[in-house]
């Protein structure tokens, strides 16, 4: 969806007043009863939210994000955006050099292409590895996955166990629509990534990501030579 033609409506404007108080409260209730607790922010329109709410009401959520090494410049652009408009630092987790360079020796620059197992061995290095790290010592971390973004994520739950990671791991937005994020975005001035104007839904590593047509899938424009069951980095792969 491009933002700019977003209709908000008043079914609309009701539907996201109702979600925001319910996440609102979700976000609290965590904070209260899983400290330590982080908030994954990979800087998409559904994290923009979550960071929104949580900066904005001074919730004890510690906000993270992962430098891949590999993010469009847009994305950057936002991390400064995020530092300007809340008057705070992102904690940011960079993967280890030794393990990018190790795969890009044995693989290549853009091996991820070539199959499925070198894709998720490129994700492992550089998003895997450092959200375990960001996760260590926490009891509970937050996300941005909605269930209608992709038919690995049909069903999801606003709460569930991340027996990967053994801790739990919470959904608010998961019942939220596409519009009602833009809607949420537009009427409190958050700040986005610009490529979002570019018909990009769904945006990761620049080489991973591409814009999509009217009509598509919102995470196809993510690995898109794959198929639509395998289109997870292994952030949210359940076991």
């Amino acid at each position: 969806m491009n933002p700019n033609l977003l209709n908000i409506t008043p079914e609309l404007t009701a539907s996201v007043a109702t979600k925001v108080t319910a996440a609102r409260q979700l976000l609290s209730e965590i904070a209260r009863d899983f400290s330590p607790v982080v908030f994954a922010n990979s800087l998409g329109a559904e994290d923009m939210v979550l960071t929104d709410l949580i900066l904005t009401h001074k919730l004890a959520i510690t906000v993270f994000s992962l430098d891949t090494g590999r993010l469009p410049a847009e994305t950057y652009d936002l991390m400064a955006a995020v530092d300007k408009h809340y008057g705070v630092k992102l904690k940011v987790y960079f993967p280890h050099s030794e393990e990018v360079e190790s795969y890009v020796r044995n693989h290549g620059i853009n091996a991820f292409y070539e199959s499925v197992t070198l894709r998720k061995a490129c994700c492992y290095a550089r998003k895997v590895e450092p959200l375990k790290r960001a996760l260590a010592g926490k009891r509970a971390w937050i996300t941005g996955l909605r269930a209608q973004q992709a038919a690995t994520r049909e069903g999801l739950p606003a709460r569930e166990y991340d027996e990967g990671n053994g801790l739990e791991k919470f959904n608010p937005l998961a019942d939220w629509s596409e519009k009602e994020v833009w809607t949420y975005i537009k009427q409190n001035n958050v700040p986005y990534n610009a490529l979002h104007e570019k018909f990009y839904p769904s945006i990761g590593c620049a080489p991973c990501t591409r814009a999509i047509s009217p009509g598509e899938d919102v995470r196809a424009g993510r690995w898109w030579w794959e198929a639509p069951e395998s289109k997870e980095c292994g952030l949210h792969v359940k076991g």
